[in-house]
């Protein structure tokens, strides 16, 4: 109980001494550890594991709207995670579907919008259906969430710029006149998520030190925070500390 006081104080005092002027207008989060976090607890199987995560992260989206972070976008699954055994796959797919089946009711209360990015066509058709489904029921919102599924950083880059080429050629670019309409201001414009501003601050929790792809084009001056938490157990302390690292840094922008 004494405990549990003390950090409802310490929480207190984080939340109370962030500087809100400073805070991210775009956060980008890696969800990473559920399987890690089924082990150390002793689980009866990742599929509780990934019930836990998906619940937490309704709660961190809810503490996100707390501070009026405008932008929020979420890699929950990876293109390299779909080579992993389907016995494996099959169970997160549920549970991804159980959560698009909630976020419009959550995503209303928060007045949330919701956008789905990343290669969706290799994902199985039951789980698009409810992505698309969760999508259209949201289309606009004071806060707008990104959900990576299918996403790799390396083939979002390609496909922004078969898009951008495709494009230019559409509207009767010659080929010899191609690679004067690239740059990178044209290539940013093809990305998944064009409409928003680049990531402020990416949070990877399990104790990872990399983003392994994660908004590889967009966070070319992002700043990052690698919590030492498995998902599942990440609390709102974790990510105040997180936002506490970040406002109390000097960004530099690569200068």
């Amino acid at each position: 109980m004494a405990l549990g006081l003390l950090y409802r104080l310490y929480e207190h005092r984080l939340f109370a001494g962030l500087d809100r002027d400073r805070l991210p207008s775009h956060l980008g989060i890696v969800l990473d550890g559920h399987r890690r976090h089924a082990r150390e607890e002793g689980l009866s199987s990742y599929q509780e594991s990934y019930r836990e995560g998906m619940r937490r992260f309704e709660d961190f989206l809810a503490w996100a709207d707390e501070l009026g972070i405008p932008v929020v976008t979420a890699w929950l699954l990876s293109r390299e995670n779909l080579a992993r055994p389907v016995d494996e796959l099959d169970p997160y797919f549920d549970v991804l579907v159980e959560l698009f089946e909630r976020l419009p009711g959550f995503s209303e209360r928060h007045d949330m919008s919701i956008k789905v990015i990343g290669s969706l066509d290799l994902l199985p058709d039951h789980l698009v259906s409810a992505a698309k489904h969760a999508q259209e029921a949201r289309p606009d919102g004071r806060m707008r969430l990104n959900i990576a599924m299918g996403y790799g950083g390396r083939q979002e880059i390609v496909d922004a710029a078969k898009d951008l080429v495709s494009d230019l050629v559409s509207s009767g670019v010659e080929a010899s006149d191609l690679v004067a309409h690239i740059d990178a201001g044209s290539l940013a414009a093809h990305m998944y998520s064009a409409d928003t501003p680049d990531p402020d601050l990416l949070i990877r929790t399990s104790g990872e030190s990399r983003l392994s792809g994660f908004l590889l084009w967009q966070s070319a001056y992002s700043e990052f925070v690698f919590v030492d938490v498995n998902w599942p157990a990440f609390r709102r302390v974790d990510f105040l500390r997180a936002l506490r690292d970040y406002v109390g840094r000097e960004r530099r922008f690569g200068k």
